[in-house]
């Protein structure tokens, strides 16, 4: 038996079914951080000119691109196996080596791998009008397409940034030529494509689906981000509002070899109908919606409800358990999960929401739920007289997801 070997199955074993994870922490070189993701703050610069921390990566098998200095581990989750966190296995090696045991049969057999991640992204400013690739452009420098999705939770965010709106796609009435003509303005100023666009107000615990090839400038609140594993994106914005401008190679980044300076090829990654969709709000709006009849949650001491749910390959719950009460949830899917307020246990791990975490900490805020664990339901009890527990949950396909 191989030392990684002996580590997956000794923290499958000891966690009956549920992985605790450590922190991952991802720093961004165009980002500023917004400081609202309960790092130390003596550690958000601590990767000194790799970029500062403005992201925090769950349940990850996905390695972080960020270029060539890039640690091979950047972004990727390890499951911590003793309690001073010494010995450790990443969680894509023990999905690798466990398979159906951790994610079960059917995601097995599709992807033969943990195939989303989430995150807390958390800027101080704006993001550049920017794109993730559509399947068939990422399939060909070798990835994935990726959608994702946004949501905004009060825990997170005590502050609004600095822009609290977020551009989505493209006016409706918009012609690709004056799409082609932005870009090729990139190299020459600001190339002013936000002027083809419009801005929404971010309110907090709504949320947003973002399908691939959709163009979108996220704005300054801490956003949880449950997305496909991917890391693919192009920014096609040149300045920001606040005059930081963006590299031209963000502009090509993830773009074929050969089709490095074809503009048009960069329109093409766009989806157009989706980015002039008259009704953007009404089809990619999301409000939490519960999961059942919430009489019936609230009698039973919780709350569920979905909270990013127009996607069919990744979604999200909140679970918020009431002071004072103990339940048993079930999931018919693995997943993974982060804790935003509280403390009690989570099946036999004690559960809380550190207040601050030092770089290179370990944290007991972190889990991931393998397939069986999660149909045999976990017992969740929150000891406290005037605090619940919150839980925000991230699933990769999900049988129960109704698409709305």
């Amino acid at each position: 038996m191989t030392e990684k070997m002996r580590m997956a199955e000794q923290a499958l074993e000891q966690g009956k079914g549920i992985l605790r994870l450590a922190p991952t922490w991802v720093p961004r070189s165009f980002c500023r951080p917004g400081k609202r993701i309960k790092l130390h703050p003596d550690d958000y610069f601590i990767l000194g000119q790799r970029g500062g921390i403005d992201e925090r990566w769950f349940s990850s098998t996905t390695w972080a691109e960020n270029g060539p200095d890039t640690p091979e581990d950047e972004g990727l989750s390890y499951v911590v196996v003793d309690e001073e966190g010494k010995d450790r296995v990443l969680l894509r090696d023990v999905v690798e080596l466990l398979g159906s045991e951790i994610i079960g049969e059917v995601l097995w057999s599709k992807y033969h791998r943990w195939a989303m991640f989430s995150k807390f992204f958390d800027n101080a400013g704006p993001l550049p009008h920017h794109i993730h690739h559509r399947t068939e452009h990422a399939a060909r420098v070798g990835a994935d397409g990726k959608p994702e999705m946004y949501f905004f939770p009060s825990q997170m965010n005590n502050h609004g940034g600095e822009f609290p709106f977020t551009f989505f796609g493209f006016n409706p009435e918009t012609t690709k030529e004056e799409v082609l003509e932005a870009l090729k303005n990139f190299p020459k100023g600001d190339n002013k494509i936000l002027s083809l666009a419009m801005a929404y107000k971010l309110d907090l615990d709504t949320g947003w689906d973002v399908p691939p090839g959709v163009m979108h400038a996220p704005g300054s609140l801490c956003t949880y981000e449950p997305q496909f594993a991917s890391d693919v994106y192009a920014m096609y914005q040149s300045v920001l509002m606040n005059g930081q401008i963006v590299g031209e190679d963000l502009l090509w980044k993830n773009t074929p070899e050969k089709e490095v300076g074809n503009y048009e090829y960069l329109l093409d990654v766009i989806d157009w109908e989706r980015n002039v969709d008259p009704e953007f709000h009404k089809n990619r709006f999301m409000r939490p919606i519960p999961v059942k009849p919430m009489e019936d949650m609230l009698a039973d001491g919780y709350i569920e409800e979905w909270i990013c749910y127009k996607c069919e390959t990744v979604s999200a719950k909140r679970l918020t358990i009431l002071p004072g009460r103990s339940v048993t949830i079930k999931d018919n899917a693995p997943y993974g999960l982060i804790c935003l307020e509280g403390h009690g246990t989570f099946g036999k791990w004690e559960i809380e929401s550190p207040a601050l975490i030092r770089y290179g900490e370990l944290t007991h805020d972190e889990y991931f739920v393998t397939e069986q664990a999660a149909k045999e339901g976990v017992v969740i009890t929150n000891p406290s007289l005037t605090d619940p527990i919150v839980i925000l949950k991230h699933f990769s396909d999900n049988p129960d997801l109704i698409i709305q």
